[in-house]
């Protein structure tokens, strides 16, 4: 890698390279080293807003867009959600400015049952935090549902997945992106 980029006159940052190893590895050590330089091994890390994580698994990052959408939605709370402003006009403020941050790389995401319990368990609280319904007040979640005519989350994530399986679907077979969606594991 260093001698591929230093033909393009780029030089590693070896402060900032992390290794990760696929996969669960006993026994695995802490740093490595590259060229003569330290280079943390690492179990987790962000690359383009997405967490990585060595399991291969979606659920730490669906951990994560889950608590960075909740924080959203708290910081908003004041001002928005428990404001005069109506229903019509806080829920595109939703789906405009909340949803996205919860969906960001959610087309790669490979979803467990669990995982799509808890992404219709934010999508319930979200929207009854945005009509003001605290938990005491035992409003069923069809009557949410029914009140904001909204998708449930879980079919949003489900929808973008599947057009994004379409585009692939749809490339050239010479395509590595098409090469991986149609390749079949080999035994070793």
């Amino acid at each position: 890698m260093a001698s591929e980029a230093a033909s393009l006159g780029l030089e590693v940052n070896w402060l900032k390279t992390k290794v990760q190893a696929l996969g669960s590895r006993k026994d695995e050590p802490s740093t490595v080293t590259v060229l003569g330089n330290e280079v943390a091994v690492v179990d987790e890390f962000v690359y383009l807003g997405s967490l990585l994580h060595s399991t291969t698994q979606s659920s730490p990052d669906v951990a994560r867009q889950n608590a960075i959408t909740r924080a959203a939605m708290q910081n908003l709370d004041n001002q928005i959600w428990k404001s005069r402003i109506s229903l019509h006009m806080k829920l595109k403020l939703y789906n405009t400015c909340i949803l996205p941050i919860f969906l960001y790389g959610s087309e790669c995401w490979a979803v467990t049952k669990n995982d799509v319990r808890k992404i219709d368990a934010l999508d319930q609280w979200c929207l009854r935090m945005l009509l003001g319904i605290n938990w005491h007040q035992h409003v069923c979640n069809d009557e949410v549902r029914r009140l904001t005519k909204q998708p449930h989350l879980s079919a949003i994530v489900q929808s973008r997945r599947l057009s994004l399986f379409g585009h692939i679907a749809q490339m050239p077979d010479g395509t590595d992106a098409k090469q991986i969606l149609t390749a079949s594991p080999t035994g070793n």
